[in-house]
């Protein structure tokens, strides 16, 4: 089975954060995403990338913070989000690399 290159591009990093764990009691892993990835493509990938069954997939975009630094105003960039309900028995370890 070959994974394609283009599926590295949809997924950037697991999200690990406090309310990212405690989503993996519920089954659920959080990934960091491309914005102009859709539901069905990261679907397809964490099924290829990590070979476990994906029950569902809900995303959202987390919008930039202004930030000042030295009296200069800058802005974070929007980040997109996806959780990903895995199906019964599945689980994804994102502590190690892939």
């Amino acid at each position: 089975m070959s994974i394609d290159p283009k599926m590295y591009d949809v997924i950037l990093s697991p999200v690990i954060t406090e309310k990212a764990t405690a989503l993996s009691e519920q089954n659920k892993v959080v990934f960091k995403v491309a914005r102009d990835a859709t539901k069905p493509q990261i679907k397809a990938a964490v099924e290829k990338l990590f070979d476990v069954k994906v029950e569902a997939v809900n995303t959202l975009v987390r919008k930039g913070k202004v930030k000042r630094f030295r009296g200069s105003v800058g802005r974070q960039s929007d980040v997109k989000r996806a959780i990903v309900t895995l199906a019964e028995g599945q689980s994804i370890d994102v502590t190690t690399g892939l």
